[in-house]
């Protein structure tokens, strides 16, 4: 006899799940995120981590584009579970090198992290898109990408903290890599909480998913299927672009501010991407009192316009330097605030839209199933724009042509995000199967009342 204990409401929420998969992230990617804030994963050789970040993206398009399928098949938890462990060992791999020289060591560790990144990534889309009601699919966002970043946040905060008194000094403490590797760990421990589709119910009494996993089959199909929605194809600039600049920006960083300054550079892009997030999703995309199609627009319209005034504050500062050797900034000087307040809203503007790409695509399904494969072919598409941005920055590019082409980039792929917004309708309920938990009890309960009626039927017999 198998004794099993209800779970509690609160737990089987999908708030409480995003809250949840946004602390592993925060654990993880959030520590990833705040040592590459240091500027070129706080070392001082570019053209090795840019080699290193060229094989994690290449590595993470290639894995994303099954890494859906994966995460359908395995589930999410152990999804999650896996595809946190590459990123200790990426940062392990830089403390290596720090300390050893193994260059071959971050390579290596840069394809490993792509894999696993793209099965990570693949888990939380799924998560963040599918459990929440279509009402609150923007301030699922806004929560999960706000205690994502705090990790970037407090990361940097860590590290300003370790190294303040290095003043004018670049390298990172063996004390900054142990402390992140060791939240990292417990970020992937954290990953036992995570619950399957299965056993969410969301405020309404609907459950997510009934359908209790895949097939290697089904998933082919349906990734072709994928391939073949035109929604998502004009959504491919927008998921190219997504994290192209990522690139030009943290290349600037290692370029023209020293270490103490790159720190204190990552705290106010956690800060940025922080609010941002949190303004987009909890007050534009999910806080307007308008059909769902006209609040897309609406935020389509808001990043358009952040698109536009933050980087043309970017090419005004570019036009004034280049690659050409120079002293390092240091935020004690006057002329880094307004710097500084450019790092803040590069952020800012990052954040709003990523939420914008997946506020759309959340509005296309809430199958969990089908928003894996969706989140699995975004990251693909996402990393190879990374993957051509950082091979981009490691032949030393000039720093504005890769600013103009980050920017033309987004710039093309708004207009097309909005004829995919133009097909989104009011609610996808009407065209997908909604189960209720009280469905589903009362199917239980006949089938046992059935069993009950049989059991005594063979008694009668006997």
């Amino acid at each position: 006899m198998t004794i099993s204990f209800p779970l509690p409401a609160w737990y089987r929420s999908p708030m409480t799940q995003v809250v949840l998969v946004g602390i592993t992230c925060f654990a993880t990617i959030g520590m990833f995120s705040a040592v590459s804030n240091l500027g070129a994963g706080g070392l001082q050789d570019t053209a090795l981590v840019d080699t290193a970040n060229g094989v994690l993206y290449g590595m993470f398009a290639l894995t994303g584009l099954i890494s859906g399928g994966i995460n359908n098949l395995l589930g999410p938890r152990l999804t999650l579970s896996i595809g946190s462990l590459g990123y200790s060992l990426y940062i392990g791999s830089l403390w290596c090198f720090q300390t050893q020289g193994t260059r071959w060591f971050v390579i290596f560790a840069g394809g490993v992290l792509g894999v696993s990144a793209a099965l990570l990534w693949s888990a939380q889309g799924a998560i963040m898109m599918s459990y929440p009601l279509e009402k609150d699919k923007g301030k699922a966002f806004g929560v999960f990408w706000a205690i994502f970043q705090f990790g970037s946040f407090i990361g940097s905060v860590i590290a300003l903290a370790i190294n303040i008194r290095s003043g004018k000094l670049s390298d990172v403490s063996t004390a900054t890599y142990l402390a992140f590797i060791i939240i990292m760990f417990i970020g992937t421990a954290s990953t036992i909480l995570i619950l399957p589709p299965g056993d969410i119910i969301r405020a309404d009494g609907t459950l997510v998913k009934v359908q209790a996993s895949s097939s290697v089959r089904e998933e082919l199909s349906n990734f072709v299927k994928v391939l073949k929605d035109k929604r998502i194809i004009m959504l491919i600039p927008m998921f190219f672009a997504s994290n192209y600049f990522y690139a030009y920006q943290g290349a600037v960083n290692v370029y023209y501010f020293d270490g103490a300054t790159r720190a204190l550079n990552g705290t106010l892009e956690g800060a940025g991407a922080m609010i941002g997030a949190l303004i987009i999703g909890f007050f534009i995309l999910d806080g307007l009192p308008f059909r769902r199609r006209t609040r897309g627009f609406v935020g389509l319209a808001f990043v358009s316009i952040l698109t536009i005034v933050v980087w043309s504050c970017a090419l005004a500062w570019q036009v004034d330097f280049n690659r050409t050797p120079r002293t390092k900034l240091h935020y004690t000087d006057s002329q880094y605030h307004a710097k500084g307040a450019l790092y803040f809203f590069f952020y800012f503007g990052d954040a709003c839209y990523q939420a914008l790409a997946y506020w759309i695509m959340g509005a296309i399904s809430n199958d969990p199933f089908t928003l894996a494969r969706f989140t699995g072919f975004y990251k693909a598409i996402q990393s190879a724009g990374g993957a051509g941005s950082f091979g981009m920055d490691a032949t030393s590019t000039p720093f504005l042509n890769e600013l103009l082409a980050s920017w033309c980039l987004m710039l093309v792929s708004l207009p097309l995000a909005g004829i995919v917004i133009w097909g989104i309708k009011d609610t996808s309920y009407t065209e997908e199967k909604t189960v209720y938990v009280s469905d589903v009890a009362t199917q239980s309960g006949a089938a046992e009342s059935t069993e009950n009626d049989n059991m005594s039927d063979v008694k009668e017999k006997v």
